[in-house]
């Protein structure tokens, strides 16, 4: 049974065995081939058996698929050794990594290929644009071409994506017919291997695919040389034939990718000389191409120190305000299980029973933390389906009855009998609103507190701000309590995580995940909050909101990347 091995990407290591008899959907939402990738797209590519030859199609994917460094557009057939490339994330097929024979790139010795070294040029040298039939129009079309390479480089960190972008920018300006970046490698052994192969066209066969990179070249190139050079391969083969043995010719650039002293590999390409020949000109313009590559992914080593670094920040305020609510709650317990003991040792069930209380209470802010921290920590994947969002509001509202009782608060749900089911993931939509409710419960007076719970429709309408625009229908859910409300230099930051009114009983989770779950299904939460201190002793409480799309399953695309990011404390998502 052949197999698909994870060889880059952030499920490394992982291997999916591929059955004989059924199609493979490789994404996102793939039960058989999943990858966690956020730059792959839900339904990113299909893999399809005919007996024992498998196929591979994209799926109209946002970063498309490619095999051996070649965007695919249509169907094409998978060879043991090939290697699948979607997102950031690489899988080899059919072998396990280290039962790789071939490799199409192949580093040879001067005796292996004959070589022609026409200009060697620092890559710190002269432009020679000067030497150019036409310098402006020559200096123009070098800096539209930095230009765009500046562009890609300031919006790309991750090294992958930004080395085949620049290989792209490289192909379609010099169309060259193979090309590759040389990086360094793990050990002695193999002390540069290939990053990012590209070909003009799929070749033809194995032997079309091998691209044959001299070392003295590639030596040259990591002393900070750039190289034009032409080169016939050294192959009895070849020698009946002059035409055989001219198109064997190939006219080569190795540039370097350096930042400083520091060299990152080099950028090698060649095309037949019956093709084209490159010039100086190209080879100054490659060179240029490799010191700003040099220069990005230095700010890409940078950026990933910073993000490591705020990280690790990130885990240890992690740990210390978790460690801080759990050692709240163990506390608890611990008293809990110390008046039931003493009940017990006395016979007293009274004193037991009001011992199970402060037990039950803790055990259940042991599951509310619990649920938070696996939403807060994993990455969301939505299960849609028609849910009824007033049965969802009457079941948290019954979970809480007997809190409320024991208060003495009056919980009320004021739904909306007309309310039509609409797409949502309903264990999310329900931790949602037990986070809101609790926190409305606490955050009330006993005996006099009341929170309602109120779920209300919105039919589309026209949008009175914008003539013609039409307003999506929506769901609202309204928390409201008539609590002590929220400081007003609090609500800046009542969403982050971390951040807790409630003092010890908080982890300040709850409204951080409720946040998050709003967001995924492309919705928003609100709040509105009058503390007391701003009328004159009497407050209005808080009402949270959440707004839902009635029509999330028509706005969710399938085959959509995830790769959304907000910063807005306060509301997320798409609606208006």
């Amino acid at each position: 049974m052949p197999k698909l091995t994870v060889i880059t990407g952030p499920d490394e290591g992982k291997e999916y065995l591929l059955p004989t008899d059924q199609p493979q959907l490789l994404g996102r939402s793939s039960e058989a081939l999943p990858i966690t990738d956020n730059t792959v797209s839900r339904r990113h590519a299909e893999l399809t058996p005919d007996g024992s030859i498998w196929y591979i199609r994209d799926l109209k994917s946002n970063n498309g698929t490619q095999v051996n460094g070649v965007h695919i557009k249509d169907r094409i057939r998978l060879e043991p050794g090939d290697e699948i490339s979607v997102g950031i994330t690489t899988l080899l097929f059919g072998i396990s990594p280290h039962e790789r024979i071939f490799s199409p790139v192949l580093l040879t010795d001067d005796d292996q290929q004959e070589i022609d070294v026409e200009l060697t040029l620092p890559s710190s040298g002269d432009s020679y644009i000067g030497d150019a039939l036409d310098p402006t129009a020559a200096a123009e079309d070098h800096l539209r071409v930095i230009y765009a390479l500046t562009s890609i480089t300031a919006k790309i960190v991750n090294k992958r994506e930004l080395l085949d972008a620049v290989m792209i920018l490289i192909f379609n300006e010099f169309r060259p017919e193979r090309g590759v970046i040389m990086i360094p490698g793990a050990t002695p052994e193999a002390p540069m291997v290939p990053g990012i192969i590209r070909y003009a066209s799929p070749p033809a066969d194995e032997d079309a695919a091998k691209i044959r990179v001299s070392t003295t070249i590639l030596k040259a190139a990591m002393d900070g040389d750039g190289v034009l050079s032409t080169n016939a391969m050294q192959d009895p083969r070849f020698a009946a034939g002059d035409s055989v043995q001219q198109y064997q010719i190939r006219s080569a650039i190795c540039s370097p990718i350096t930042f400083g002293d520091h060299p990152f590999g080099a950028i090698y390409i060649d095309s037949s000389t019956i093709h084209h020949a490159f010039d100086r000109q190209q080879l100054a313009l490659l060179n240029a191409i490799g010191q700003h590559t040099g220069l990005a992914l230095a700010n890409a080593d940078e950026h990933l120190k910073r993000v490591n670094s705020e990280r690790m920040a990130a885990i240890g305020e992690t740990v210390a305000s978790l460690s801080h609510s759990i050692k709240n709650i163990l506390q608890g317990l611990k008293g809990g299980a110390d008046v039931v003991e003493i009940g017990l040792h006395k016979g007293d069930l009274d004193i037991s029973r009001n011992g199970w209380g402060i037990l039950r209470r803790n055990l259940d802010r042991i599951a509310s933390l619990t649920m938070n921290m696996l939403t807060f920590g994993r990455k969301l994947q939505l299960d849609l389906e028609l849910t009824h969002i007033n049965k969802v509001a009457r079941d948290c509202a019954q979970l809480m009855e007997k809190i409320c009782t024991e208060k003495g608060v009056a919980l009320i749900v004021d739904a909306d009998p007309e309310m039509p089911p609409i797409s949502v993931d309903p264990s999310l939509i329900h931790q949602v609103l037990m986070n809101l409710i609790s926190n409305a419960v606490e955050a009330v007076e006993p005996d006099t507190g009341a929170v309602t719970v109120r779920v209300s429709f919105n039919e589309s309408r026209p949008d009175k701000k914008n003539a013609g625009a039409v307003l999506r229908p929506t769901v609202v859910i309204s928390v409201i309590d008539n609590g002590p409300g929220i400081p007003q230099d609090r609500l800046a930051w009542i969403f982050e995580p971390f951040n807790t009114t409630k003092g010890l009983k908080g982890t300040g989770l709850g409204l951080a995940v409720t946040k998050r779950i709003a967001y995924e299904h492309k919705g928003r939460i609100r709040v509105e909050s009058t503390p007391a201190s701003t009328t004159e002793g009497k407050s209005s409480g808080s009402i949270f909101k959440v707004i839902l799309p009635a029509d999330l399953d028509a706005q969710l695309d399938p085959s959509a990347t995830s790769n959304r990011q907000s910063n807005n404390s306060e509301s997320m998502g798409l609606l208006p």
